[in-house]
């Protein structure tokens, strides 16, 4: 196996973690002590705790359908691209899907150090709230 399939596999056992609330597991995938998590509309958060706290007042659930994947190595960490679609539903109420999104990691010693995630959920939002307007 490459060092580039262990990173996708990596990243993508801790989306899995992460998408069933398995907090411990998803730990176990990322250096907290370096951790930077950066969302749509600049928001950083340095620990998961604090991430998923900000995420579940704004979604009941969340899944990713997820149609690409690509490693590389670049400055001497690996990055990891995974993209596709988000589906869930909101907080208040109110089904999404087919919703774009991107999520960028760097790796290093085995560990995700930096997760950038791009999604549309925005878009979706203001869509849906234009739709229930008379």
């Amino acid at each position: 196996m490459t060092e580039f399939k262990r990173a996708i596999d990596l990243v993508l056992a801790y989306l899995d973690a992460v998408e069933r609330r398995d907090i411990p597991t998803a730990r176990q995938y990322v250096c907290e002590g370096e951790l930077e998590l950066m969302f749509p509309g600049g928001r950083r958060f340095a620990n998961l705790d604090d991430a998923l706290a900000r995420s579940s007042g704004r979604y009941a659930w969340i899944s990713k359908q997820i149609t690409g994947r690509d490693a590389w190595e670049s400055e001497g960490s690996l990055r990891v691209l995974i993209m596709g679609f988000l589906s869930g539903e909101w907080r208040e109420g109110g089904a999404f899907s087919n919703v774009r999104f991107v999520d960028w990691f760097e790796l290093r010693d085995g560990k995700i150090v930096r997760q950038h995630v791009w999604n549309d959920t925005g878009e979706e939002l203001i869509s849906s709230m234009k739709g229930a307007q008379p």
